[in-house]
């Protein structure tokens, strides 16, 4: 498996202490929320809170890019169990993420284009590594994965246009650029081999929505009759995939670009001993996951200085270790704790 089709790399050996813990979150997220989609064979979708009764409407809440990243941390089990060695568990995660894709098309009625442009781009993320996952468990892509990748790229290379210099648009609406949105597709369309794309939104992110004094990538921008109006918040899971990104393009400039944010993200969205914040709210619960799983990705690059690779992974390490209590009771918590611990279990100890 190659550093592109999975983020979970294997310069290290996992821990056993994070991967037993990673377990246990996984189990716990496809025992208290997920189910077949209204009970149909071959399907598989997870409930936003638990306990789940196991029914589900086509009305239900649901929330779609919560599901991309429960498909992304699903394809992180197999992975670990197909490096393993363990063929019958990778093979039985590669099941459970090709129903729950197919879950996820249905519930979304029939088609994978959603309304927002940055829930897209994750699950293209996600289905992009499922189809890699896939080939290596069985030795060709999944077409589910596949027609999903095809369907969302050309979803993502139409938000694109001119305004504000560039980017593409959070929704289809079309009246705001994100960081979210445009972060993502740039890893995607990187990671596909669509590196002139790539380069053009992480370019235009740094043009427009890079805070200097801070080091830090602010949350959007508005098109307006003075120009522009930004958004300047700072989210933790922002910073995730342009740190990925950057480095998928693997030039010097970009690679140093990298080890910058990492400091700042050191600065600026950390609680001392706890490593990242943790955000609040139902998708804010999700964030501080997002971006533990890019700095386990990058905390494993050669290219980056080693004080940066270390860095990262104590970021991570720490941020695990902080993650204490009772299991979540909603979804987005509960698939942000299981993907911190198996970012955790690819990180050394600096």
């Amino acid at each position: 498996m190659d550093s592109e089709s999975a983020d979970a790399p294997t310069p290290y050996p996992a821990t056993d202490r994070w991967a037993t813990l990673a377990q246990g979150a996984a189990a716990e997220v496809n025992v208290r929320f997920g189910h077949r989609l209204l009970g149909l064979p071959g399907t598989w979708i997870a409930a936003v809170a638990a306990p789940t009764t196991g029914i589900t409407t086509p009305f239900s809440p649901w929330h779609y890019w919560w599901q991309a990243h429960y498909l992304d941390a699903v394809v992180d089990a197999g992975i670990a169990a197909f490096r393993d060695g363990d063929g019958r568990g990778a093979l039985t995660e590669l099941r459970r993420a090709t129903a729950l894709l197919r879950g996820l098309l249905l519930r979304n009625f029939g088609r994978f284009p959603n309304y927002f442009y940055d829930d897209m781009a994750w699950l293209a993320l996600a289905c992009d590594r499922l189809s890699a996952f896939c080939r290596d468990v069985t030795g060709k892509p999944s077409r589910w994965a596949d027609f999903a990748v095809g369907s969302l790229t050309r979803q993502l290379r139409a938000a694109q246009n001119d305004v504000l210099g560039g980017g593409i648009y959070w929704s289809r609406k079309r009246d705001f650029k994100n960081t979210p949105a445009n972060g993502s597709a740039a890893l995607h369309f990187a990671r596909i081999g669509e590196m002139g794309r790539a380069q053009g939104l992480i370019d235009w992110l740094r043009a427009e929505l890079f805070d200097p004094e801070q080091g830090i990538y602010l949350d959007g921008s508005h098109p307006s009759a003075t120009g522009r109006e930004v958004e300047t918040t700072i989210y933790t899971y922002n910073q995730g995939p342009i740190l990925a990104a950057l480095l998928q393009l693997d030039h010097p400039r970009y690679v140093r670009q990298a080890a910058d944010l990492i400091d700042a993200v050191v600065l600026h969205l950390t609680v001392p001993g706890q490593g990242i914040r943790l955000e609040q709210g139902a998708d804010g619960s999700l964030f501080t996951g997002i971006l533990c799983r890019y700095l386990a990705l990058v905390a494993n690059d050669g290219r980056l200085p080693a004080d940066s690779r270390a860095t990262a992974s104590l970021l991570v390490l720490e941020t695990a270790s902080a993650l204490t209590g009772p299991a979540p009771a909603q979804l987005s918590a509960a698939v942000q704790r299981w993907t911190i611990f198996a970012a955790a279990a690819t990180c050394q100890r600096p």
